[in-house]
């Protein structure tokens, strides 16, 4: 099954300029999540949709494919991803002949990310005949909604002990894997029959914030030491 990997990766943005290409422990952003889709087996494919030339070089020179420039309309805040990558697959199939049976949708904000997570996730689609697989963490917070002025109990309605309360399952923003008719044929970005991937914090970290960099070095850096501690 023809299986792409397609990494969307902006030149904008609100929160930290120029996030995708800031360094993070000696390599631009996106060249943590370029090197994870790489060394996943089974994707045949790895590429980066940006419309940014500067990315696009560094996306080049970390081993991805930028056969395109995203077009600027596609490329605006309040720009969904679901036409980008709609934008991406029909650009495959019309210029290169390439139809992909499965899009794994990654981005650079995940740093963290390990190739053998999103492999078991494209597992996952595949023996269990899921239409797409998300990941996603556990939560058993307590959450509350503003209403008219005032605030209501959202969930869990009627709270027990932590060790008691079934929990909530909250997007991590990692790996979205679908079959290509969901989204070129339905117009979804997760639909059908659904399964999750579910992963640790540490694992989930999303580089939203300036701290979230520091937190991912942390994570990246007690890793290596956790790796060169083993080797002795």
């Amino acid at each position: 099954m023809n299986t792409v990997a397609i990494i969307p990766a902006r030149g904008g943005s609100k929160g930290i300029s120029r996030k995708n290409i800031k360094e993070l422990c000696g390599k631009p952003l996106i060249a943590h999540i370029i090197e994870t889709a790489l060394k996943v087996r089974e994707a045949d494919r790895v590429i980066v949709s940006t419309e940014d030339k500067e990315i696009a070089e560094i996306a080049k020179k970390h081993g991805a494919e930028v056969p395109f420039i995203r077009p600027e309309e596609l490329a605006r805040d309040e720009t969904p991803t679901l036409p980008v990558l709609q934008h991406a697959v029909k650009y495959l199939e019309e210029n290169e002949n390439y139809k992909p049976d499965i899009v794994v949708l990654l981005y650079a904000t995940s740093p963290l990310l390990k190739h053998e997570k999103v492999s078991e996730a494209i597992g996952m689609l595949k023996d269990r005949n899921f239409d797409s697989v998300l990941s996603v963490v556990e939560d058993r917070g307590h959450y509350w909604i503003e209403k008219n002025g005032s605030y209501e109990r959202l969930y869990p309605k009627h709270p027990k002990n932590r060790q008691f309360e079934k929990p909530l399952f909250k997007e991590n923003g990692a790996i979205y894997i679908y079959k290509r008719d969901i989204l070129m044929g339905k117009d979804e970005i997760v639909g059908g029959k659904t399964g999750f991937l579910k992963m640790q914090k540490e694992e989930s970290i999303d580089i939203d914030e300036p701290i979230d960099f520091k937190i991912a070095e942390f994570f990246m850096r007690r890793g290596e030491y956790e790796k060169n501690q083993n080797r002795k």
